[in-house]
């Protein structure tokens, strides 16, 4: 049974969404049919991450393709209530539309923004003003529960700064962290897993505070942390052949020794390729 689209050479918005309601209609693709906001809400946050790699890796062409799933996504669920009579993607465009041009009062309006600090406090003012909140704890609350955590901690300290909610400076900062770490340490001590765990998060959140002093992305500092513990960590497993060390027998201070010989190859790397 034919479908009833047409076939071009290049396509645009508007063909997107036909494709996807022929996509969800009778007789078009039983998989794109069953899916709900909820059976695919997953698939949106792959498709993200995939576009934060792509811009990562510079790689424009990828890129490009990602850019491409997540309007799929955005489609697909705007499909889904067009269907069920509430709003459909012309609706959605509308919106963000409207935001933009209310949130921009330094552009479409009469007010002034000199640089990226002032722009981005118009765009806050008007929007605790558009959304009825007047309190910083009712923009704190807004914040998804649902984003990663080291984001999540960072939005909302950020908002409790804007309510003068603060450490004067970086200084405050890492001493509450100290203060922290000797509070995890007692809890370590007293074997009670429950306080552990307390104070691992305090531990974190704290952590939290000095990258936004730094004005470091909590997630990003993060996984560069990670990707440089990986990197240590394959030299660190070929050190260990080379010398026939067995990694699960071997005690800390041989571990060790091999970990600060993967450093210092690592450094001497960095050194050439910098010549």
């Amino acid at each position: 049974m034919a479908c009833a689209f047409e076939f071009k050479d290049s396509y645009d918005i508007n063909d997107l969404i036909k494709l996807v309601s022929v996509l969800r209609a009778p007789g078009g693709c039983p998989w794109d049919r069953k899916q709900t906001h909820e059976s695919i809400r997953k698939n949106f946050i792959e498709e993200t991450y995939e576009v934060v790699e792509a811009i990562n890796k510079k790689d424009s062409a990828a890129l490009k393709e990602e850019l491409g799933d997540v309007l799929l996504q955005v489609a697909l669920h705007s499909e889904m209530e067009r269907e069920a009579g509430t709003f459909d993607f012309n609706d959605v465009a509308n919106d963000i539309c409207q935001k933009l041009i209310i949130r921009h009062p330094h552009v479409f309006g009469d007010v002034s923004a000199e640089d990226e600090k002032e722009a981005l406090d118009r765009w806050d003012a008007v929007k605790l003003k558009t959304k009825g909140m007047k309190m910083q704890s009712e923009a704190m609350l807004k914040v998804p529960r649902e984003f990663p955590a080291l984001m999540r901690a960072q939005k909302i300290q950020q908002k409790a700064a804007k309510a003068g909610f603060d450490w004067q400076d970086m200084d405050g900062a890492v001493e509450k962290l100290l203060e922290e770490i000797n509070e995890l340490k007692s809890a370590v001590a007293e074997k009670n897993k429950a306080s552990v765990q307390e104070e691992m998060g305090d531990v974190l959140f704290s952590c939290v505070n000095i990258s936004r002093f730094a004005d470091a992305d909590s997630e990003e500092v993060l996984t560069a942390a990670t990707d440089k513990f990986v990197e240590r960590y394959l030299i660190v497993e070929k050190l260990a052949q080379e010398s026939k060390t067995d990694m699960k027998t071997a005690t800390i201070e041989q571990l060790d020794v091999l970990w600060n010989k993967a450093k210092i190859i690592i450094a001497d790397k960095a050194k050439t390729e910098e010549i």
